[in-house]
């Protein structure tokens, strides 16, 4: 009896042990499954790798693969003719193959792959368009077809947290991560937080995110899935959400409030502020008195500034002791200007649509400077207001309609948020 009582305690506890395995496995399977069909993403799909073309126990022979490298001044006819195509194969083969892909954009430096049947023909080529995406040909029937087709990239969901010692970056650093997912991590909470006026020593964050890969490699940072800040106290949430009715990608907090508000905190993601908006103060050049309406934020030369608020520019030019100098309007009478300018943003110019967070010029001297410096400012209806204190309104809430499908898809983040690493707890089992 004592030995049977033994031997099923021993069965119970092995039971336990998988039932925990099993419901671990279907956990990350969720986290994955909310993770990756939250979003409407491009579906992607490859065709079968040059190796593969010809299958051992296929009936059609395998083919031969040449690797060409593009070289500076090639094009696709001097390449091909070293493997048997006339003039007339070659103009064929850029006509039919043109309404997909214009064969004269070879670029040097890209691969070209060729594969020859038993008699040494070409019948198929592939081109590596970019990283992701490459150009393949079929000749069949004397006829070329061709299609555009995307590598499958893998989306990994990951979960990094912390306590921030110096800056985000340095932070995000530590724990193996770029210093491109601190620069995301900030704009998600730039309507809210300054990030060099706002941080302090021990401020924790949170951040659910994704990588993704390319043939095992990583090739970059998806979206941030989720994220928690605690700054001074105070905790800030986001949770990425696309809305059924706008299709746009936005972030919320936990009750559908979104994060956004009508004007960003700063013009700059990192820098240190050097002249505060005062109504007196001592101009470091003329050694006079005079009013400062703007706040100036020291920074590197060539920092990009960004559009704090969606606008219009309506002036882009030199404007005197300003130097180069962007004014945008915005709704609401409100105007933003961004002074001594290195240089303007892509397709900055008067009349321009910027949207928020757009580069609209880099940080330089121009004009009346003693060094690298923004010098930023906000007017409403002509007056000018102080950028540091001045409040906005959030933009508009997720609509009723949307809020349980947001809770829905959002619950896993919350929980992962509340308790990183409450999902290994026997307790959730």
């Amino acid at each position: 009896m004592t030995t049977a009582r033994v031997q099923l305690k021993i069965e119970r506890k092995r039971k336990k042990k998988w039932l925990r395995l099993g419901l671990l496995a279907a956990v990350v399977a969720i986290i994955a499954f909310f993770a990756l069909t939250q979003f409407d993403g491009r579906k992607e799909a490859s065709l079968p790798p040059a190796a593969e073309v010809s299958s051992p126990g296929s009936l059609e022979p395998a083919l031969a693969e040449y690797r060409v490298k593009i070289r500076a001044g090639d094009t696709i006819g001097r390449v091909l003719s070293r493997y048997g195509f006339s003039p007339a194969d070659v103009q064929a083969l850029y006509d039919q193959v043109k309404p997909v892909f214009d064969l004269r954009r070879l670029r040097a430096g890209q691969q070209l792959h060729l594969y020859a049947d038993p008699s040494g023909a070409v019948v198929r080529l592939e081109y590596d368009i970019d990283e992701l995406n490459f150009l393949a040909v079929e000749k069949r029937d004397d006829l070329f077809r061709a299609e555009i087709t995307a590598r499958p990239v893998e989306t990994a969901v990951r979960m990094i947290w912390g306590t921030i010692k110096e800056s985000p970056i340095l932070a995000f650093n530590e724990l193996g991560e770029g210093d491109l997912l601190a620069l995301n991590f900030a704009d998600l909470f730039g309507w809210d937080v300054d990030f060099y006026i706002d941080l302090r020593q021990g401020d924790e964050f949170k951040v659910v995110f994704e990588k993704r890969y390319l043939e095992g490699r990583f090739i970059g940072y998806g979206r941030v899935l989720a994220a928690e800040f605690t700054n001074q106290g105070r905790v800030l949430q986001g949770y990425a959400y696309v809305s059924p009715g706008s299709q746009k990608l936005g972030y919320y907090d936990a009750a559908g409030k979104s994060l956004e508000k009508e004007f960003r905190r700063s013009p700059l993601k990192w820098a240190r502020v050097t002249s505060r908006f005062s109504s007196s103060r001592l101009h470091p050049i003329h050694k006079v008195y005079r009013a400062h309406y703007g706040v100036d934020y020291a920074a590197d030369l060539n920092t990009p500034a960004q559009a704090t608020a969606d606008g219009t520019v309506v002036f882009a030019d030199w404007n005197g002791a300003s130097g180069r100098m962007v004014r945008i309007r915005h709704k609401n009478a409100y105007e933003t200007m961004y002074l001594h300018l290195r240089s303007f943003g892509p397709g900055i110019r008067r009349g321009a649509r910027v949207k928020s967070g757009e580069i609209v010029g880099y940080v330089g001297s121009s004009g009346d400077s003693t060094g690298p410096h923004l010098d930023y400012r906000i007017t409403r209806n002509g007056s000018y207001l102080n950028p540091l204190s001045a409040k906005f309104d959030p933009v508009e809430p997720l609509r009723e309609e949307d809020l349980a499908d947001f809770q829905r898809k959002t619950e896993i983040f919350r929980w992962l948020l509340a308790d990183p690493l409450g999902l290994l707890r026997p307790r959730f089992f």
